[in-house]
């Protein structure tokens, strides 16, 4: 039975007046699900409003008490862990685990956001002056907005809104049109959990959505994360509107494997990075960089018939569970079949041919694996975003640690080896802005930042951590000196938060 998505606004579903609708596929089957309005720019402008009406109040509400509210949100995330894995897998098509273990590296940073108070305290210096102070406060910046991609319809909005709330913002989300229900439904968990009407929003659309977002000077502040051609464009467009915007594009994400190495271990990392989530990470590894003919065969030996055998099917309902579920739609399984007929064409080695796994009407491929592929290639200069591993031969490091930092982008790398020397060197010197040594997927925790380095970003801060914070609040220093004057009366009660 098919569903209709619309919007959440000022605390509540809000039916759209568009006539204009996006359709919602289940990946798994190929079928359509249900559909989702596209809001028009009018729509858009009202929620704004909306937002910049309620965050007058909120910005207000005590830090310990906008906490409070985050608390019990990540208590009902935790209750409904189950449900929204569910709705998850159902929209995106990724294997449920996964969407289980997406739900908790967004909860991580619930976690970090509800302690954000001990973070908007500022600095205090006494006497710059003869009986004059100086303190910083740390101030919200208005209304947010966040556009957020389909590959975590959980992880990626939360890395956003719930930093940008404990700051005391407001915050309008869109979410990518492929995924949308889970957005709407972390929105009623939030209402659920205590948060005013119209601090947090959901406006469902497309590029008309954005355009309004990027140019409103009510908004003061934009997050993305999608591609870089897009990640470009959010911040050109919103930085000429006078917004401060922290915009990630995409990734071409290297593991270097060294001579030394536990083979064993690297094999394991490469098959869970390169091939989790059908490829559709931004921090998936899509390029191995093995040192050394001897390795790379050996590697390579290894490596091809755990491709062969991985197990690809749907995300639910399956046991054993699968290990990787269906691409995201129609075209981009097109688009990711096609790099791999045009690594073919440009003679890389196909050692294993996913192109042939198929099952119904859903949008399947299975694992591939190139090897000796050169920089020159498409499949390697190129974000595939999909289950396709290059195997790049090195003849030694520096010729692997160039090869990284010519490429241009720079979101997340990793080495391993058992070399201590040559891990320092490399974390100190490869220009990524993640970097994992024995870890394939260097996902910071969330006290940490999220962001690369190149065209894997725009903009000079970064995700959820210190970043975020910094990004979500603006600082305002006060100096100060108080005349001699007559003080209140003493009070006896122990002195409470109101």
């Amino acid at each position: 039975m098919e569903y209709r998505v619309t919007n959440f606004i000022n605390g509540e579903l809000k039916a759209s007046h568009s006539e204009r609708f996006a359709a919602i596929f289940n990946p798994a089957t190929g079928q359509q699900q249900g559909q989702v309005a596209l809001a028009s720019a009018a729509e858009c402008s009202e929620a704004i409003a909306i937002a910049e009406t309620a965050f007058v109040a909120w910005s207000q509400t005590p830090p310990l008490v906008r906490a409070r509210v985050l608390f019990r949100f990540k208590e009902l995330m935790e209750l409904h862990r189950d449900e929204l894995a569910e709705l998850i897998s159902r929209e995106h098509g990724k294997v449920f685990s996964d969407a289980q273990g997406e739900l908790t590296r967004g909860l991580e940073v619930v976690e970090f956001a509800c302690g954000i108070p001990h973070l908007l305290k500022g600095e205090h210096s006494l006497n710059v002056g003869r009986g004059v102070d100086s303190y910083s406060m740390m101030q919200p910046v208005g209304v947010c907005a966040g556009i957020t991609p389909f590959n975590f319809p959980a992880m990626v909005p939360l890395w956003m809104f719930p930093v940008a709330l404990a700051c005391g913002n407001s915050f309008i989300l869109k979410p990518s049109e492929k995924d949308p229900s889970l957005a709407l439904r972390m929105a009623e968990l939030l209402k659920q959990a205590g948060l005013p009407d119209g601090v947090l929003n959901v406006v469902n659309g497309d590029k008309e959505v954005v355009d309004v977002l990027l140019t409103d000077p009510r908004v003061a502040a934009v997050s993305f994360v999608g591609s870089t051609p897009i990640a470009e464009y959010i911040y050109a467009t919103a930085s000429a509107h006078g917004k401060r915007v922290q915009a990630l594009g995409g990734a071409k994400n290297h593991m270097v494997v060294m001579p030394d190495a536990d083979l064993e271990q690297a094999v394991s990392a490469l098959m869970g990075a390169a091939y989790g989530a059908a490829g559709e990470r931004c921090m998936a590894i899509s390029v191995a960089v093995v040192v050394g003919e001897t390795t790379a065969d050996a590697l390579v030996a290894k490596l091809a018939p755990l491709v062969e055998a991985l197990r690809v099917g749907p995300g639910l309902g399956v046991v054993p569970e699968n290990e990787m579920g269906p691409l995201i739609s129609r075209e981009h399984l097109a688009k990711v079949r096609g790099y791999v007929d045009q690594g073919v064409a440009e003679g890389a080695l196909l050692r294993v041919d996913g192109r042939g796994v198929s099952q119904g009407e859903g949008y399947y491929i299975g694992g591939s694996l190139f090897d000796r592929v050169n920089p020159e290639m498409r499949i390697y200069r190129e974000e595939i975003f999909g289950p396709v591993l290059a195997i790049v031969r090195a003849p030694d490091y520096e010729t692997a640690l160039q090869l990284i930092n010519e490429h241009e982008y720079g979101n997340g790398t990793a080495i391993f080896t058992g070399d201590g020397d040559t891990a320092r060197d490399f974390t100190t010197r490869v220009q990524v802005g993640m970097v994992g040594v024995n870890v394939p997927i260097p996902v910071p925790m969330a006290f940490h930042s999220f962001g690369g380095w190149k065209r894997s970003i725009f903009g000079p801060l970064n995700m959820h951590g210190p970043d975020g914070v910094r990004f979500y609040t603006k600082m305002k220093t006060v100096t100060a000196r108080w005349p001699q004057s007559l003080r209140a009366g003493a009070e006896f009660a122990m002195p409470t938060m109101k």
